[in-house]
C-alpha cells in the first residue's frame, strides 16, 4: 500500500501501489467544475495515467492551470495533425505559433488551402472527439523511435531526437497514429470539446478555450502586424534552411553556430537602422520628437533603445532617453497586490500625470529637471539632471508603459513615433510542438535576476505569473497600435541559454511549487545542443541578460 496526499482537500488516502491518478480521483472530494486534465506529483507535470508506486504528494489540475491548459493544447494539435493526415494522407501540417487567441498552422499538400479543405479536417476532428479514442503512451529506446518517425516520413521529428542525447523516449499514439510531444497529454480524445478551426491567412487557426472560462472560447483578435512580424521571420528561416530544433542542432553540430550568430546580430543591426532612417525621416518632415518604445518583460527594451540611439546618432539626431521607472511613485505609494505585496507593473505605478507634465514642457522647449528614482530606498530624486530641446533632439521614452495613450494623451499623434518590442520565436522543437512564447523571455528573466544578485530562480519564477498578467492587462493591448514592430528573439539563443540557466534552475529545491516550472524548463532546454556566448558581441541585445555588455545599464 502507498499513500497519496492530494493537495487539492488537504487529505491523504491509501492505495494499491501502482495506482494511477485517474483511479484515485474519485476518492478525493474537491469542487470540480471542469475536466481535471493532468496532475503535479511532487512539482513534477504527469499524466492522469501516471502510476504511484510510493508515496507522493498530488495536485489535481484543470484548464485554468497553466500546466492543465498546455495539456489540453498539445492534445489539440495531436487532434488536428492526426485529423489532417486521415484527411489528406501524405501532408504536412506544421504548428507554428500562438496567434490571434489560437494556434497559427500551415498545411502544405500540394495545393494551396481552401475553405473545404479545413471544413474537411474540422469534420474529421469532431468525429474523433465522439468516438472518444484514448491517448496511449509507449516508452520506447531512442533507436526505436527514430527508426519508427523515420518510416513515417517525420524527419523533424527524427532530428530532435537525434539530437536528444536520450537513452529511452515516450511517444503517444491515437487510434494507432504515433506522435511526439513533449509532456503531458489529457487521457482522450473526448476531453476535448472546446475549439474552432478555421481558415487564417495562408493557412488555418486552432483556437481553444479561454483561460479563465475554459467552457468557452477565447475572443479571436485580429493581429495583423504581429502576423507579418512572424512571416518575416519564418521567410528568413526559409532561407537559412533551419524550420527547428533539430535544423538549429544539426547546423551548430557541423560548426556554423557562429555564423547563426553573425546572422542573427546582422538581421537585428539591420532592423535598428530601418528603425532609426524612418524616425529620421519622419523628423524632418513634420513634427515628430518623441520615440515611444515598449514591450513585456525582458524582451530588450533597454538595450533595443541604448542600440537605437546609436543609430540616431548616426543619422545626425540626438537622441536623449527617459525611462518611465524614473517616475516611479515612491514604494510606500505603489499599487498592492490582495496579499500586499508590490504590483510593481500596474500603470499607477509611474506617477504619469508629472511624468506627461515634464514631457509637454520638454517638447514645448523649456528646461526640465528629471527625476532619478533609487531602487534602494524607493524614492524619486531629483539630483539635478535637466533635459532641454535643441535642433535635432528627439526624445526617446522606454518603459513598460509607453504606448498606454494615458500616458501622453496631451501630446498629439504627429509628435509620437511608437514602438513595441516583443520576442516572437519562429521555430519550433518539431512541426507539432511550437515552443511557448513567453519561455524565452523567462529564460532571459531568470538568467539577468541571479546574474545581477537580484533574484534568485525560485523567486523569479514565483512572480512570473503576476508579470505575465500585468503584461496582458497593461502591454499587449498597444500592441497592434505600434508604428513599428520589432522582434528580438534570436534563432540561437536557447541554445546560449542553456549553459547559463541550467545551473541556475538547478538550485531550485525540489520540495517548492516553483520547482515544477524549473523542471519543465530544465527538460526544454536539453533539447538545444549548447553553444557559447563567446561569439556574442559586447552591443547584442543578449548582453542585456548574460552580462559582458558595452552598454550601462
Amino acid at each position: 500500500m502507498l499513500k497519496i496526499y492530494c493537495k487539492n482537500t488537504g487529505t491523504s488516502k491509501e492505495f494499491q501501489e501502482g495506482v494511477t491518478l485517474a483511479e484515485a480521483l474519485p476518492h478525493f472530494d474537491f469542487e470540480r467544475p471542469y475536466d481535471i486534465l493532468c496532475a503535479k506529483v511532487n512539482y513534477v507535470t504527469q499524466g492522469m495515467k501516471y502510476r504511484a508506486f510510493n508515496n507522493r504528494e498530488v495536485e489535481f489540475l484543470d484548464y485554468r492551470s497553466y500546466a492543465g491548459r498546455s495539456a489540453y493544447c498539445r492534445s489539440l494539435c495531436f487532434l488536428l495533425s492526426k485529423a489532417a493526415r486521415d484527411v489528406f494522407p501524405g501532408c504536412t501540417i506544421k504548428m507554428r505559433r500562438p496567434i490571434s487567441k489560437g494556434y497559427f498552422c500551415e498545411l502544405q499538400k500540394g495545393s494551396p488551402v481552401t475553405s473545404e479543405d479545413v471544413d474537411r479536417i474540422r469534420g474529421r476532428m469532431q468525429e474523433i472527439v465522439a468516438a472518444d479514442p484514448a491517448f496511449k503512451r509507449m516508452e520506447v529506446r531512442l533507436e526505436e523511435a527514430i527508426e519508427l518517425f523515420r518510416s513515417l516520413g517525420f524527419d523533424d521529428k527524427v532530428k530532435l531526437l537525434e539530437t536528444s542525447g536520450q537513452l529511452y523516449i515516450r511517444y503517444h499514439t491515437l487510434e494507432g497514429s504515433p506522435d511526439y510531444y513533449y509532456d503531458a497529454l489529457v487521457p482522450s480524445a473526448g476531453y476535448l470539446k472546446i475549439w474552432e478551426l478555421s481558415q487564417y491567412e495562408d493557412g488555418m487557426l486552432l483556437r481553444v478555450p479561454d483561460r479563465h472560462a475554459p467552457d468557452k472560447l477565447t475572443v479571436f483578435e485580429p493581429q495583423p502586424k504581429t502576423f507579418e512580424v512572424f512571416r518575416e521571420s519564418m521567410n528568413w528561416n526559409a532561407i537559412m534552411n533551419l524550420d527547428n530544433v533539430g535544423d538549429v542542432n544539426h547546423a551548430c553540430e557541423q560548426g556554423h553556430a557562429v555564423e547563426l550568430i553573425q546572422v542573427a546580430e546582422a538581421l537585428q543591426e539591420k532592423k535598428i537602422v530601418k528603425i532609426a532612417e524612418e524616425i529620421e525621416r519622419r523628423y524632418r518632415c513634420g513634427a515628430m520628437r518623441l520615440v515611444l518604445i515598449t514591450g513585456p518583460s525582458s524582451s530588450g527594451k533597454t538595450t533595443v533603445t541604448k542600440q537605437l540611439s546609436v543609430q540616431l546618432m548616426a543619422c545626425g539626431l540626438r537622441p536623449v532617453s527617459i525611462s518611465t521607472d524614473d517616475y516611479f511613485v515612491n514604494r510606500l505609494d505603489t499599487p498592492k497586490f490582495p496579499d500586499g505585496s508590490y504590483d510593481f507593473d500596474n500603470f499607477d505605478t509611474v506617477d504619469h500625470d508629472a511624468m506627461q507634465a515634464d514631457l509637454v514642457r520638454l517638447l514645448s522647449g523649456e528646461e526640465v529637471q528629471v527625476p532619478e528614482y533609487n531602487f534602494v530606498t524607493g524614492i524619486r530624486e531629483y539630483n539635478g539632471k535637466t533635459l532641454k530641446m535643441t535642433p535635432g533632439t528627439v526624445v526617446l521614452v522606454e518603459g513598460i508603459h509607453a504606448l498606454n495613450p494615458a500616458l501622453t494623451n496631451l501630446i498629439p499623434d504627429s509628435a509620437k513615433f511608437k514602438i513595441f518590442i516583443n520576442t516572437i520565436v519562429s521555430i519550433s522543437l518539431d512541426n507539432h510542438n511550437c515552443i511557448p512564447t513567453s519561455d524565452n523571455r523567462l529564460l532571459r528573466r531568470i538568467v539577468r535576476d541571479y546574474n545581477k544578485g537580484a533574484y534568485s530562480a525560485q523567486e523569479t519564477i514565483r512572480n512570473w505569473p503576476n508579470v505575465r498578467r500585468a503584461e496582458v492587462r497593461w502591454i499587449y493591448p498597444y500592441q497592434e497600435t505600434a508604428d513599428v514592430l520589432f522582434n528580438s528573439a534570436y534563432l540561437v539563443e536557447f541554445a546560449v541559454f542553456r549553459l547559463h540557466a541550467e545551473r541556475i534552475l538547478a538550485m531550485v529545491p525540489r520540495n517548492c511549487p516553483e520547482y515544477s516550472e524549473a523542471n519543465r524548463l530544465l527538460k526544454f532546454l536539453s533539447y538545444f545542443r549548447p553553444v557559447s556566448d563567446r561569439q556574442i558581441p559586447p552591443t547584442s541585445l543578449l548582453r542585456e541578460f548574460v552580462g559582458g555588455s558595452s552598454f550601462k545599464y
